[in-house]
């Protein structure tokens, strides 16, 4: 049940905060600005330094909360096992690894890989994956969802990368499910302004809202 529980609040919330930072402490703080800014679903990834351990004291600090804490640019099952058994509730990869697809089946987590084809996409699909993953999204531009639910309509996709204010109505009009945003959310970090980062947050969870109601 946690498993179905996660993959719904990430279709229900919609925004998957994609957080990279040069330190432990510009994570956390950015971390705390992106919650405070209303975007639930935060995705730590693993060349933030110390990751692990940022992992394991969000997923305690937030745990009687409504915020889930994820694992990204987790490239092996193994690091997936570590991030899992330090409290990540669901875990998001740049690439399709079925090994890595299949310990996280074992464990019931949600995992998110990433693909660039119609082939990785079909195989994600047979190996059980509820929510794809689009890597790179500037790659290919809202239109290459139009493209994927061509032949797979029953497929879930969550574009990352090249994800903006501006074209957030665009890749949900074409049939996205969710968003992942890193560095337009978090650039206010960069400049220790946390306060910047918060008001990002928040427009992108009322862009993604306008644009599920058609706004």
């Amino acid at each position: 049940m946690k498993r179905i529980k996660t993959i719904q609040q990430l279709l229900d919330y919609g925004v998957v905060a994609v957080v990279r930072a040069t330190s432990g402490e510009m994570a956390i703080k950015t971390i705390e600005a992106i919650v405070k800014g209303g975007i639930k679903a935060i995705e730590i990834t693993m060349t933030v330094p110390g990751s692990i351990d940022i992992i394991k004291d969000m997923a305690e600090k937030y745990k009687n909360s409504d915020v889930i804490i994820g694992a990204g640019t987790v490239l092996d099952p193994e690091t997936a096992r570590i991030c899992i058994l330090n409290g990540a509730e669901f875990v998001v990869s740049p690439q399709l690894n079925g090994d890595t697809v299949k310990l996280c089946n074992r464990y019931r987590i949600a995992v998110i890989p990433g693909v660039m084809t119609v082939k990785e996409a079909v195989e994600a699909l047979e190996c059980g994956v509820e929510i794809i993953k689009l890597f790179p999204g500037n790659a290919f531009g809202p239109a290459i969802i139009g493209a994927f639910k061509g032949p797979l309509p029953q497929a879930n996709f969550m574009p990352t990368g090249g994800v903006n204010l501006e074209n957030v109505k665009d890749w949900v009009k074409k049939g996205a499910v969710a968003i992942g945003t890193g560095s337009e959310l978090t650039r206010g970090a960069e400049s220790g302004d946390f306060e910047a980062v918060s008001e990002m947050a928040q427009k992108f969870v009322e862009e993604f809202k306008k644009a599920k109601e058609g706004e």
